[in-house]
């Protein structure tokens, strides 16, 4: 091989004519660089000399087609250079060392990106390889063109699909529809993504795709003459408006006609009824005339019409939309965009990317792409699974987007759905930390109130706010979710550190001794052999029934004194039982089968994993339970709790209209939330009610229990289970 750099002859009589069509595709690219891609053509060659695709053709084919589909995006002669080559780390002898020193560090960087994507399998989003998938998404962030290359190699390959197997063909499909169509449209690569679509659904569902393409074949036959009249007349009123522009007739594709029906309960009829044109003109103020003279052609159709120029969408999609009521009584959707902004969104993050300088990227797609995929890499180092990394990513990966106001006149898009905590966190992971309430449009609201396009949010916080466990529930954004995961964790490592504590003092205090009368010796000991780094993690993992505190304090014991551990367990009386608040984030939980209330008899039962099941003393569960005693604690409640907790209550009632009302007017009355009511038992006379409440303890529970029985439509009201 040659010096990198070093000019290559290359003979054109010798290219094949599939290379000599992409060496025309690249005439945009200056002449020492089409050497150079020229150049990458003979090394692959060479390298998979002898491999052949499923269909028989040479394997050289398949990545100068990829690299044909770089070249109609107008990429850089780096990524047609590693797209010829993707495939030879891989499936050939060629070595990186020898990529780098021909073609230079970045375009073997670029190679090796790729072919680590190439390893991976996903059968679904839900079983996808999520450790993989993450590598991907950073992979990305380090470099988009290692994607461009994946999504043009996956495209290849889904229009050669046809020599593969039925299952492999399926699997592919699905694959292409649930992982990459979803990433090309995030990157706002519309063209590539529709195709992708397309050609997954006719190899996943190929008779659904057959009949859905001949409906539409025989639509379009239909109105043909409808199309061309609508076109017409607004290419004819823009040109007397002095309005220089090019309108097209859009046509749905399959998979988005099969898609909304499936999701919007839609008939094919219904979504046929639609004219679609695209409006391309000069300028963005050309834009806003050209809506003002279409909209002045036809009425248009109230609250149907959007800024994506001002606002334009995560991806950086710009356009007009607007819908009109046409003259044969059916809509008209129009976008009107210019030139740069079609050629945005036809090709996302790819447009004009031979023109793209390092100052920075060419276009708003590409500011968007890195600023998501930034924000993707940030979000990750705090996520410490990768199942809940790309539960997070699959959010942003789908979104169908919200636009809102700052009071600074600052636009955020969050996804529908997304609620004022979203907002908070997506200003900053300090204002969702201390949110405590949103004004949105200067009306005061709660932070779990969903928000809608348009609206003015402003976030209150307070110094002494946290997240609590709740606000999972009330957040929709991977980066809401994750900071929130990540506070609470933290707490939660406090919390179980501080009651680890208490427990292994308390059975240290049973044979004599305590935690502080224990050598650091003893300890870094112990702590080594049970491959602990710290002593927070030990109180942690006993705190959280992973590690008995009595096994911990006899071994501790047995170290400090020289003995063996397994001398008998003491047997000093324990005076003092552990207390607890019930805030215990993360270590303590609450036992469903008999519903502990503060003031009740309780004790702690230490589940693996779970930490301390709160149980009371008379419920059923617990003679089983005291058969291992090395795993009940000593507990009862401190003197100040707060909060509330949940509790059932079993309520015969004389079964007519009405009855269901009084009693819950009669809880509400005793200041208690109802979360469930269910019939237990009902017949034409008598039914039994199950009602499951929130009260703050036992003294509350019975002022309840009192207020229904007065109500005069109940014949008993009982604590369940008894």
């Amino acid at each position: 091989m040659t010096a990198a750099g070093t000019p290559v002859a290359i003979d054109p009589v010798a290219l094949p004519p599939y290379v000599l069509a992409l060496k025309d595709q690249l005439g945009y690219l200056p002449a020492p660089q089409l050497e150079r891609v020229l150049r990458a053509f003979q090394v692959g060659a060479q390298a998979h000399e002898g491999q052949t695709r499923k269909s028989g053709e040479p394997y050289i084919t398949h990545p100068v087609a990829v690299a044909g589909i770089l070249a109609e995006l107008g990429m850089d002669a780096e990524t047609i250079i590693a797209a010829i080559l993707h495939d030879t780390l891989e499936d050939t002898a060629l070595s990186r060392s020898a990529l780098a020193g021909e073609f230079g560090e970045t375009v073997a960087e670029l190679v090796d990106g790729v072919t680590k994507l190439d390893k991976m399998r996903f059968g679904s989003r839900q079983e996808a390889d999520a450790e993989s998938f993450r590598k991907m998404l950073l992979a990305m962030a380090r470099d988009l063109r290692v994607i461009l290359i994946k999504l043009a190699d996956r495209l290849h390959n889904m229009r050669t699909l046809g020599a593969k197997d039925a299952p492999s063909r399926r699997r592919i499909a699905r694959e292409t529809l649930e992982i990459y169509a979803p990433i090309a449209q995030r990157l706002g690569m519309n063209k590539i993504k529709a195709e992708l679509q397309d050609l997954g659904f006719r190899a996943l569902h190929p008779d659904r795709y057959r009949v859905i393409s001949e409906r539409i074949r025989a639509a379009l036959g239909n109105r043909r003459e409808a199309m061309g009249r609508i076109e017409t007349a607004l290419s004819q009123r823009l040109n007397a408006e002095h309005l220089p522009a090019r309108v097209v007739g859009r046509i749905k594709s399959p998979w988005s006609i099969y898609s909304k029906m499936h999701s919007e309960h839609k008939s094919f009829t219904q979504l046929m009824d639609v004219y679609g044109f695209r409006v391309v003109v000069e300028s963005a103020m050309n834009c806003y005339m050209a809506l003002g003279v279409v909209h002045g052609l036809y009425k248009p159709v109230d609250r149907r019409f959007k800024d994506f120029i001002a606002i334009p969408k995560a991806n950086g999609y710009q356009s007009l939309h607007t819908v009109l009521l046409g003259p044969f009584g059916a809509p008209i959707e129009v976008q009107i965009r210019t030139a740069e902004m079609d050629s945005v969104a036809e090709r996302g993050v790819a447009a004009h990317w031979a023109y793209k300088t390092d100052s920075g990227p060419a276009n708003s797609a590409q500011a968007r792409a890195r600023e998501w995929l930034s924000t993707l890499a940030d979000n990750q180092i705090n996520t410490a699974s990768s199942a809940e990394f790309i539960e997070n990513v699959k959010i942003d990966l789908f979104p169908d987007e919200v636009y809102l106001f700052t009071p600074r006149g600052d636009i955020l898009s969050l996804p529908r759905n997304a609620t004022a905590l979203d907002f908070a966190y997506a200003v900053h992971t300090d204002v969702g930390d201390h949110a405590v309430a949103a004004r949105v449009d200067k009306k005061l609201l709660p932070l779990r109130t969903r928000l809608e396009s348009g609206q003015l949010v402003e976030i209150i916080t307070a110094p002494s706010a946290v997240p609590n466990p709740a606000w999972l529930e009330s957040v929709v954004t991977g980066k809401a979710r994750t900071a929130i995961r990540q506070y609470l964790k933290h707490l939660q490592h406090e919390d179980a550190v501080d009651f680890g504590h208490r427990m292994l003092d308390r059975a240290l205090d049973a044979r004599g001794s305590s935690l502080d009368a224990i050598p650091s010796e003893v300890l870094d000991r112990f702590l080594h052999e049970a491959r602990l780094k710290r002593l927070e993690e030990l109180l942690a993992e006993i705190a959280l029934g992973n590690r008995m505190p009595d096994v911990v304090a006899r071994h501790l014991l047995a170290l400090r004194d020289g003995q063996s551990d397994d001398i008998a367990p003491g047997t000093s009386p324990v005076h003092e039982k552990i207390r607890i608040t019930g805030a215990e984030r993360g270590v303590l939980s609450f036992a469903n089968c008999c519903h502990p209330l503060p003031g009740d008899a309780i004790i702690g039962y230490l589940s693996p994993g779970k930490g301390i099941v709160v149980h009371r003393e008379e419920c059923p569960n617990v003679v089983e339970l005291r058969k291992s005693p090395e795993r009940c604690v000593a507990i009862e409640w401190d003197h100040d709790v707060q909060g509330d907790y949940r509790a059932e209550l079993r309520i015969e009632v004389i079964n007519r209209p009405g009855v269901l009302a009084t009693i819950a007017a009669a809880i509400a009355a005793a200041d208690s939330n109802i979360d469930n009511v269910e019939y237990a038992e009902r017949d034409l006379a008598a039914a039994t009610l199950l009602f499951a409440i929130e009260v703050k303890n036992r003294k509350h529970l019975a002022d309840v229990i009192r207020r229904v029985r007065r109500t005069g439509v109940v014949s008993g009201v009982y604590r369940y289970p008894l």
